[in-house]
């Protein structure tokens, strides 16, 4: 697998760290890493690195699911400046894409979460023990995600958001 160049100097602080995806949903179909920059918040992630297969000089398709970039999904081509920075969306994927949270109170209800989402045909990619993120194929589907993850928020066994579609 190629990886992006590494950046310039100076383009992010040397406290700046970056998102990583250890098990990419389209893992198979990836032949290079490329990075969004992200909002920092308190956590001094400044960047997340997303999977993808080369389409182009200045394209690609992305492979994972997006933990924390908003209005970026799984199948969308991206197009990145010459730093591997996505710059924009050029081909929109349809997809959405929800982000998952369970406090510690609940990160034994899991697997329960995820076989409920499996079987309403989700797809689903952990950035840790208690955040994952979930793709809907259709905004139709996307819709009957957000009914499956409203009733467990209103339950008290996660929180979730909304990561944008690419629509």
């Amino acid at each position: 697998m190629r990886r992006r160049k590494p950046r310039r100097p100076g383009i992010f602080s040397k406290v700046a760290r970056e998102a990583v995806h250890r098990d990419p949903i389209w893992r198979d179909r990836s032949d290079f890493i490329i990075a969004t920059e992200i909002d920092p918040g308190s956590t001094g992630i400044a960047t997340e690195q997303l999977w993808a297969r080369k389409v182009d000089e200045t394209h690609f398709q992305l492979c994972c699911i997006p933990f924390f970039a908003y209005g970026l999904a799984l199948g969308d081509v991206v197009e990145v400046d010459a730093d591997y920075l996505v710059r924009r969306v050029s081909e929109p994927s349809g997809r959405g894409v929800f982000r998952v949270h369970l406090d510690r109170a609940n990160v034994e209800l899991r697997d329960e979460i995820v076989f409920g989402l499996a079987e309403r045909g989700a797809l689903v990619e952990w950035s840790s023990q208690s955040m994952f993120a979930v793709n809907a194929r259709d905004a139709v589907h996307e819709r009957e995600l957000a009914d499956y993850l409203f009733a467990e928020e209103r339950k008290g066994r996660l929180v979730f958001e909304t990561g944008g579609s690419s629509n």
